[in-house]
């Protein structure tokens, strides 16, 4: 029985043999209707979410599943029962679980006790299941994804967090541009630096001119769930990173746009970039259900 909690829980080989299912799924998903005939997933909402919820449920009914919301306000985790407590019940009922929650400590505790598969649906510290969307969209439009460059320009979050883990694993050379105060932690770099494959480099820089050479432009939320009161503190410290015509201009003639959404025009992209033609946006939000199939039906064997 397999977690998925942080994007190390998969080997780089398992990584590429979801993200191939992945992409066979996509192209003839009939020959997969009864792939999870009979299976449950349950889903654990603490924080909202558009791109997550519909993604799994959808991605599991397609697979011939079916799948339960429970958000916090709904099952007695928000009223204070111990989380121990309720992966012990859940996992009595359902045939795995995926955890959209605040702290990764409260992922971890979840999956420590229970009996199905739990994927993380995002945390503050990771989000796996996106960044398995995004290799799967890179590897879509650009043939393959090592050797590749990918520069996010925005919060050292959990996004970029997973980027580095996920692209080391890939082969991917993954580099996060943001002012100083933002970078991502030490460890986090020294961690993805260690277990990067095929020669990729792991960096950060407060410079712009580090998003020259990109490949793939990635940009995120400069306040994410959580930070709303930090927001106008934070609009003035990434004044001048916003991803423009002119920022993007210095990545390769044929590099792709990304962002996980939702996304604030006008803020950390330009809506010139981000509704232009380079933007694979929506591609890569439907991603998400694609990765998420394959992921399912990965750990449920």
């Amino acid at each position: 029985m397999r977690h998925f909690l942080h994007d190390f829980d998969l080997s780089a080989a398992e990584q590429s043999q979801i993200l191939d299912l992945a992409l066979k799924m996509k192209a003839t998903p009939d020959e997969f209707r009864q792939t999870l005939a009979g299976k449950v997933l349950g889903m654990i909402f603490m924080k909202s979410s558009t791109r997550t919820r519909v993604s799994f449920e959808a991605g599991m009914i397609q697979l011939g599943g079916s799948a339960i919301f429970l958000s916090s306000r709904d099952i007695q985790i928000g009223r204070g029962e111990p989380i121990s407590d309720t992966g012990e019940v859940l996992s009595r009922y359902l045939d795995v679980i995926m955890f959209r929650a605040f702290a990764h400590a409260d992922v971890q505790a979840l999956a420590a006790a229970s009996s199905v598969p739990v994927i993380n649906g995002l945390d503050d510290y990771l989000h796996p299941c996106q960044a398995l969307a995004d290799l799967l969209t890179i590897k879509e439009r650009k043939g393959e994804v090592a050797g590749k460059q990918l520069v996010y320009v925005g919060d050292g979050n959990n996004v970029a967090n997973s980027l580095y883990f996920a692209g080391a694993l890939a082969g991917l050379n993954v580099r996060v541009v943001a002012p100083e105060g933002y970078l991502p932690e030490t460890k986090v770099l020294e961690e993805a630096s260690a277990a990067a494959s095929s020669g990729a480099c792991m960096e950060a820089t407060s410079d712009l001119a580090g998003i020259e050479g990109a490949d793939i432009v990635y940009s995120d939320v400069w306040a994410s769930m959580g930070q709303e009161e930090e927001a106008k503190q934070r609009l003035k410290d990434f004044e001048g990173y916003q991803v423009d015509k002119a920022l993007f201009g210095r990545a390769k003639n044929d590099a792709i746009f990304m962002h996980c959404l939702p996304a604030h025009r006008g803020e950390e992209v330009s809506a010139e970039v981000i509704d232009g033609p380079a933007s694979v946006i929506f591609d890569q939000a439907e991603n998400r259900m694609h990765a998420q199939k394959a992921l399912m039906a990965f750990l449920l064997g």
